[in-house]
């Protein structure tokens, strides 16, 4: 019971979180494309770079990285097949997390020029991509527990908050980095904290 009330808070945080990142970037990159529809056209653009086939160094096998252009034929195929008009503004809704997470995977982010950190407008003074990376792949990974209704707030049958916390700092810190008001906005949603106080006084 504990776990699921948890889950439950973290649920609208999470996806609230998901769709301003989702449509911070999606404005970002159609302004570096000069294109409302990027996200259709560019899976011939840099999706489909060169660069992201190449000979592994160490296996010499063939490794072609198309993540990107695969998610959105997907989409594309999935909308046809329920006999939806194929727009951008659908291909975008059809994402998840994680296609927009690899946009700051080196590759991607070399072939978009680095445009899409300037969605954090107040991202601190030494703190770069892999700085994002790590806290969105973290915030990703957790965001699959919670949509599983996997244990987050136990190690067994006992107690533990640390990841869970360190997630939920990590979604406000930046929420800040994007824009100082956005995280009063999300808190008026968020009851995750009234949670981990219930949970810290929980006998399993």
């Amino acid at each position: 019971m504990a776990n699921l009330r948890l889950v439950k808070a973290f649920h609208p945080v999470i996806g609230l979180f998901e769709v301003i990142v989702r449509n911070c970037i999606n404005n970002e990159l159609s302004a570096h494309f000069k294109d409302p529809d990027w996200i259709i056209n560019q899976k011939n653009g840099f999706m489909n770079d060169p660069s992201l086939t190449y000979i592994h160094p160490k296996t010499g096998k063939r490794i072609q990285n198309k993540y990107l252009r695969s998610k959105i034929i997907r989409a594309e195929k999935e909308l046809t097949k329920r006999n939806t008009v194929v727009t951008s503004g659908k291909v975008i809704a059809e994402q998840t997390f994680g296609f927009w997470t690899s946009l700051f995977e080196k590759t991607h982010y070399r072939l978009l020029q680095g445009s899409v950190i300037k969605i954090f407008n107040n991202l601190p003074s030494g703190k770069g991509r892999i700085d994002i990376k790590k806290s969105v792949n973290r915030i990703r990974k957790f965001r699959n527990r919670v949509n599983h209704n996997e244990p987050i707030c136990f190690n067994g049958v006992t107690i533990d908050l640390t990841d869970t916390l360190r997630v939920h700092h990590d979604i406000y810190k930046m929420l800040d980095w994007i824009d100082p008001e956005l995280p009063d906005w999300v808190r008026n949603i968020d009851t995750v904290d009234t949670q981990v106080k219930y949970i810290s006084t929980y006998q399993p």
